[in-house]
């Protein structure tokens, strides 16, 4: 648990994903940002108890984008807590099973460590139709923190949103971008601090993530806490951010980078054809060989057990039934 700033506090769950419980200003009331990965709701919830009072619950949860890390748990926690879930119209298709994230990129250039282990993330959807509720479409205050300005930032996801207090300028950047190297997954979970581009292989629009993080480095943060990596404060932090903005570039090849994909009110509108993955075809190819042998070797003990069945081995004779009037008997190993 760390604090961000005052009233905020980051809670970062198998060092990897980071959910924010934020004070709404009214004693004893506050709103969850984000929910982790499935099964993070027991974590998040003995957090809650510590932060406020045993059986606390929020006003709401408010989903910066419906990413597997980030919304993994609402629905358990939506009905644990009987709150609703706010999150962005364009995140609407995929919190309600109506539409599927566009496929990861593992092809992207210096997407580093996430990049490979990329291809083996599932399709992302969810089901939370009985708790989802749209936020306000513009930038405006969110509902219950009136402290707040909520900020469309997509590229990352459609309906992806920051948080933004103007009176301590601190920053909620959700995955606009990360504050520990996300090319890394190592680094990534010792939490070492650098303000850097954030999950390249889930980047569907490569234009508007550097948009999105050149107008989050407009605002100057001095406190900012992301979706991954430790927070940080003071100087650097807006340093950071503006270097970021200002050094920004596009990867030189990608699935998305030339021709980024499309997505709109009901989902997906259009994805750029798949890129030949090499390594992806030698997982298939090794996957279709351990497959095959797994076959064979069935096959041989389907045989083999059928051999013995039609050739059973030789028993020891039964001896004969006595008759009546004699007396035998019959040898020990009997």
């Amino acid at each position: 648990m760390e604090k961000v700033a005052a009233g905020v506090h980051q809670l970062s769950i198998q060092r990897f994903v980071n959910v924010y419980f934020v004070e709404t200003g009214h004693a004893g009331a506050w709103v969850l940002v984000d929910t982790g990965l499935p099964g993070s709701e027991k974590a998040i919830i003995e957090a809650a108890d510590k932060i406020f009072y045993p059986g606390t619950h929020p006003e709401a949860i408010l989903l910066t984008h419906g990413h597997m890390d980030h919304s993994g748990s609402a629905q358990a926690l939506a009905e644990h807590w009987k709150v609703p879930v706010l999150a962005h119209s364009l995140e609407m298709p995929f919190l309600t099973a109506r539409a599927v994230y566009p496929p990861a990129d593992p092809t992207v250039a210096g997407g580093g460590s996430l990049a490979f282990v990329a291809r083996f993330f599932p399709p992302q959807s969810f089901q939370l139709s009985d708790y989802v509720q749209h936020l306000p479409e513009n930038d405006t205050e969110p509902p219950f923190l009136p402290d707040w300005q909520v900020l469309h930032v997509p590229g990352h996801a459609p309906g992806q949103i920051a948080l933004f207090r103007e009176k301590d300028r601190t920053l909620i950047g959700a995955d606009a971008f990360a504050t520990a190297n996300h090319e890394s997954v190592p680094e990534l979970l010792l939490q070492l601090p650098k303000i850097s581009v954030a999950g390249a292989p889930f980047n569907y629009n490569w234009q508007q993530v550097r948009e999105s993080i050149q107008k989050l480095a407009a605002l100057r943060p001095e406190a900012i806490g992301c979706g991954h990596g430790p927070v940080i404060k003071g100087p650097e932090a807006a340093a950071g951010l503006q270097k970021l903005a200002d050094e920004f570039q596009i990867p030189a090849k990608g699935r998305y980078v030339q021709d980024p994909a499309r997505l709109d009110e009901n989902g997906v509108a259009y994805l750029p054809p798949a890129p030949h993955d090499p390594i992806r075809q030698k997982f298939a190819i090794a996957a279709v060989g351990l497959g095959a042998l797994a076959g064979v070797a069935l096959l041989v003990k389907r045989y083999q057990k059928h051999k013995q069945n039609e050739y059973p081995q030789k028993t020891s004779p039964v001896p004969k039934r006595p008759r009546t009037d004699e007396v035998v008997r019959y040898p020990e190993r009997y």
